[in-house]
């Protein structure tokens, strides 16, 4: 847990790998996850490296991979996760696994084309099987058509003049959505001569591509004369009718029909083997295919690696270059000599010198990961710099249960987020997909202080549900104030509302042991009260969080060996802040201390002494609260002007004044001195990567650059100005705290008064009340979950967030650096 106050210190390495055992040791480290590779090839395009041909074979296995996993699916099963983690598999093994997944692919074709095949027939034959018995009596006469042709027969009486003509039948199946436009068409084309019958099949046949059943309707259509069976038969095929033959005589029909249903008993026989082929073929797949997709995720990977390293001049081996932790040194050197043994020459690694600035690594487990998520999504930590996280761990969630503070609704969050942490080894709990699931689940911990600071302040502010709860007995007596005033029976009938006077003996016993009395919840003046409270507590937390920001800011500048700006900024920071700020700090607290209740109706406004302090004014009506008050206000503020130029201009000047010292000096032995700087590995210091002020006016590399002071003074004014009228709105800002704290209380008293109450005063008879009481403790407990949980609890958490990110962290945290990410598999297994 050291790493958590500061990142890890990191160093630039090379790797020299020997090209035969270049692959074992990249796979090794891909297990590890402990070296992020610099890519040295960046002029060479991807389609030159040295790998890419073994990164597209990878490529083309993944497509058949896609597509046995789409046919899996398809068969409506699921492929389980690999058991275990699997190694990279050694180059040799991609043609194995290659030629396996190219023969189940093909057999998996060839079989899913059979069986569209088999289906399309044996579809066909039911169609025809049918149409042969769906009943269809070939008719003897014509219907009737318009025109002057109704009373003319289609069929002439034998003898006639077209006794040589005999009827034609066109039988088949179409669609039952096609039927009615294929029956209007057949009638306009061919004006009527013919006759149609159409019925609608008993049985839905499944439809040999999707499977889903489909309605068809039979039909058999009688005519004469070639010209309009031509017609008949290219409408059909306009509509993709299926078209049987029909034989006249009922023999032939019911001859073809047994034949039909025979040959679809054999179809079926042969579908069924070929399903149960397909099954074992599929079965294959289920066991084959998610080993070999984690283990060409990881091949593949590998090799994209290795396209970033750079080739010797003798090609006896590959160099490679990484960031890695100092501590995780030992562990890649040994990984890398057990990978590279086989190959008869180790593999070597060691640090080199680099003036680039090292990634950011600070490691993190299930608990601190979610705080330290908070601070990253406001920009991940400079190399070196203190980390906001640990400090947020206890400082996030008191502010949220500061604005939150309520005992049932903490402890209703407390009990989720402890739900969710001891079912976190759960595969169910782990492996769901839903999006706002998933963003609770990553943040329980998170959501655990949360409830937990929430009920301690609920006990604080004396609050469950928006009710107040006696423990322990009150402070102020109600009978001593009866006795002692003689209040009589027309007294009590004409003041509804009585008055307890604390400098009354015996009414004010001594302040409640934890938290606020619960006698003020029936008082009248209960928010005036609470708004006094809030407010000074809400000044009091803030100033005192950005003091502590600033202090951290410390840690830094002598970390990084900035002393000046100890005197030069941070010096002058804390005075500015604590002489203003500070002072309206101990004003609150010395006013609690000194002023009792026999003089609280003539208690000095600290409002007006802090508007007086900065107009150099006194108020008569306004009593100083302690002797020389005026002239410690003026000290203060001319002070807190003071530290103003010095904060604008100490630093340019220190730097110019250093800058110009060095050119001056200029030693014999700059050169010698220069190569000393850069073979030293073990310094790649942290001096050169101070503030934006140093790196724009003088760099540590070099003492001779140019120095350019206006840069240097446009930096620090910005600086100033923000911090100085930060301080100000900063200090307005964390006022939030007061507001959501009362913004909350009012929405619980406002739901418990709207709701509950109005369900309680039903009906005094207990089978009402109780019948009554059911549909609304169910509304209170939605809308207290629905609006002063879930909304009132977003709206907590992101103030909280505000005040961490701008109040708190830009007072020491840059936040401009960029995370260490090490070549891992981890992703790839997942």
């Amino acid at each position: 847990m050291g790493s958590m106050f500061r990142s890890e210190e990191v160093a630039l390495v090379q790797l020299f790998l020997p090209t035969s055992a270049a692959y074992t040791c990249v796979s090794q480290l891909g297990e590890l996850g402990l070296v992020e590779f610099r890519d040295l090839n960046a002029s060479v395009s991807a389609f030159q490296r040295r790998f890419v041909g073994d990164v597209r074979r990878c490529e083309e296995l993944e497509k058949t991979f896609l597509f046995l996993q789409e046919e899996v699916r398809r068969a409506g099963q699921v492929l389980s996760p690999p058991e275990g983690r699997l190694p990279a598999p050694p180059p040799r093994d991609l043609l194995r696994i290659q030629e396996e997944t190219d023969r189940l692919a093909q057999e998996l074709r060839d079989v899913r084309g059979n069986q569209q095949s088999l289906r399309g027939q044996l579809h066909q034959l039911r169609l025809h099987a049918a149409v042969l018995g769906q009943g269809h009596s070939p008719p003897v006469a014509a219907t009737h058509t318009d025109g002057p042709l109704e009373r003319s027969p289609l069929l002439q009486p034998p003898g006639g003049p077209h006794q040589d003509l005999r009827i034609n039948f066109v039988a088949g199946a179409v669609e039952r959505s096609k039927a009615a436009a294929l029956e209007r068409l057949l009638w306009r084309a061919c004006r009527g001569f013919l006759i149609a019958s159409f019925q609608e099949m008993e049985q839905q046949p499944e439809d040999p591509v999707t499977g889903e059943p489909v309605t068809w309707m039979t039909f058999l259509i009688s005519y004469w004369g070639e010209q309009i069976g031509q017609k008949i038969r290219k409408i059909t095929d306009c509509f993709r009718c299926a078209v049987f033959p029909y034989a006249e005589h009922e023999e032939g029909r019911l001859g073809a029909l047994q034949q039909l249903q025979q040959q679809s008993h054999e179809l079926q026989e042969v579908l069924g083997e070929t399903e149960r082929f397909l099954s074992q073929v599929l079965a294959r797949v289920q066991r084959l295919l998610p080993p070999w997709q984690v283990q060409v995720r990881k091949m593949k990977a590998v090799y994209l690696a290795l396209n970033q390293c750079s080739v010797s001049a003798t090609h006896k081996c590959l160099i490679a270059e990484g960031w890695c932790a100092i501590r995780d040194l030992p562990a890649v050197q040994q990984a890398l000599q057990d990978s590279s043994s086989e190959a008869g020459v180790s593999a070597v690694v060691h640090r080199i010198p680099c003036r680039e600035v090292p990634p950011t690594l600070i490691r993190t487990n299930r608990f601190t990961a979610s705080f330290q998520g908070i601070v990253d999504a406001y920009g991940v930590g400079r190399y070196q710099e203190v980390n906001p996280a640990p400090y947020t761990i206890i400082t996030f969630p008191f502010l949220f249960a500061v604005m939150f503070g309520d005992v049932g609704h903490g402890l209703l969050m407390f009990l989720f987020a402890l739900a969710m942490v001891l079912a976190e080894n759960r595969p169910a709990v782990k492996s769901a997909q839903n999006e706002i699931w998933q963003t609770f689940f990553s943040g329980r911990y998170l959501l655990l202080l949360m409830g937990l600071f929430s009920v301690y302040t609920g006990f604080i502010y004396n609050e469950c549900f928006s009710r107040a709860t006696t423990i322990f007995p009150s402070g102020w007596s109600v009978a001593a104030m009866a006795i002692q005033s003689d209040w009589s029976d027309e007294f009590l009938a004409q003041h509804p509302m009585l008055t307890l006077d604390p400098n009354v003996t015996g009414v004010f016993l001594g302040p409640y042991p934890f938290g606020i009395d619960p006698i003020w919840s029936l008082a009248v003046n209960h928010l005036s009260f609470l708004n006094s409270f809030k407010m000074k507590m809400s000044v009091i937390l803030g100033v005192t969080h950005m003091t502590f920001g600033v202090v951290l800011g410390v840690f830094n500048h002598v970390h990084f060996g900035q002393w000046h700006r100890l005197l030069l900024e941070t010096l002058p920071e804390l005075v500015f802040l604590l002489g203003l700020f500070g002072y309206l700090v101990f004003l609150i607290v010395y006013k609690w201390l000194r002023v009792s209740a026999a003089g609280a109706a003539s208690a000095p406004s600290i409002l007006i002494h802090f508007i007086n302090m900065f107009l150099f004014s006194r108020s008569p009506t306004n009593r100083a609260l302690f002797r020389g008050q005026e002239a410690v206000q003026s000290a203060l503020v001319v002070l807190a002007l003071v530290m103003v130029p010095v904060l604008l201009l100490g630093t340019p000047l220190f730097l110019r004044w250093r800058h110009r010292g060095r050119s001056q000096r200029k030693p014999a032995g700059r050169q010698e001195e220069d190569k000393t700087r850069m073979l030293d590995s073990s310094d790649a210091s942290v001096a050169g990567w101070g503030s934006d002020e140093e790196k724009a006016g003088c760099s540590e590399d070099g003492a001779g650059a140019e120095f350019v002071l206006s840069e240097v003074l446009m930096h620090q004014a910005i600086h100033t100005i923000e911090f100085c009228l930060g301080c100000i709105s900063n200090t307005a800002s964390y006022l939030r705290l007061w507001a959501l704290s009362l913004a909350h209380a009012q929405l619980s008293e406002v739901l418990w008064a709207m709701v509950m109450r109005s369900g309680l005063g039903l009906g005094r008879k207990l089978g009402v009340a109780a019948v009554a009481l059911v549909p609304v403790f169910a509304a209170f407990a939605v809308l207290t979950v629905a609006i002063l949980l879930v909304m009132e609890g977003l709206s907590a958490f992101l103030h909280a967030l505000r005040l961490h990110w701008v109040e708190f962290q830009n007072k020491f945290y840059a936040g401009t650096g960029y995370k260490l990410s090490p070549f891992t598999f981890a992703s790839e297994e997942g």
